[in-house]
């Protein structure tokens, strides 16, 4: 792993990168969790790596808490939402597609890009594709989602879109608008674990990890990614 510097306007910010065995292949913008590029998002970047992406994990959080990565419990839940409740969103967006910018021009990027975000990084996700054009998004359990239905009309790339129909942060009948929205768009899937809650995907989260949603998601994001990303 190796970090980059992104500048923008007002400033400039981390963007750790992980680059496959083989060197090169297509790149993967990894958005964070509200808990940031912590061990779990690093974990997910090394795998990611040795399926053979270029994965590069921005510090979203830069302006209020630079390098902000912590463990997850209840404090730390409640920290982290307070702290994402303080995020600008548009003002994030700017920095996600710099970021962008700037895997695409890394050496080893082969000219395709993806995204893949969690939770508040999956909402993230979904933004970022609808206001750039990459060959496919991936967007676990965005709880904004539900509320950005009107952007679906702007993501021309392959959608993926992953929820848990247990989940005490999105309920299920927002979920179910979404699958209501998506219907009959080719390029759009929606899954959903109905025995998962927010954040099955994260093992390193005691307070959250599922292994039964987590994997069956993620042979379902694999599977995806090799669709329209393969290596």
């Amino acid at each position: 792993m190796r970090t980059e510097r992104v500048t923008v306007a007002d400033g400039g910010f981390d963007l750790h990168v992980w680059t496959p065995e083989g060197g090169r292949g297509p790149g993967l913008l990894l958005i964070q969790e509200i808990f940031g590029v912590g061990a779990y998002i690093r974990d997910v970047a090394e795998g990611l790596a040795r399926d053979g992406f270029v994965v590069a994990a921005p510090d979203v959080f830069w302006r209020l808490e630079p390098g902000w990565a912590v463990v997850h419990t209840p404090e730390n839940v409640q920290r982290s939402m307070e702290l994402a409740a303080r995020f600008d969103a548009d003002q994030g967006l700017a920095d996600l597609r710099a970021a962008l910018a700037r895997l695409r021009g890394l050496p080893e990027v082969d000219g395709r890009v993806g995204t893949l975000g969690f939770c508040f990084g999956g909402t993230m996700a979904y933004r970022l594709a609808a206001a750039e054009r990459l060959d496919a998004a991936v967007s676990f359990y965005g709880s904004g989602v539900p509320d950005m239905l009107d952007l679906l009309d702007r993501i021309e790339a392959p959608l993926q879109l992953h929820f848990g129909g247990s989940d005490p942060y999105i309920a299920r009948d927002r979920v179910a608008a979404v699958e209501r929205a998506v219907a009959g768009r080719s390029r759009v899937e929606v899954h959903v674990q109905e025995d998962g809650g927010h954040a099955f995907h994260n093992h390193r989260a005691p307070m959250f990890h599922q292994p039964g949603p987590a994997a069956r998601a993620w042979e379902q994001a694999e599977r995806f990614l090799s669709r329209h990303l393969p290596r």
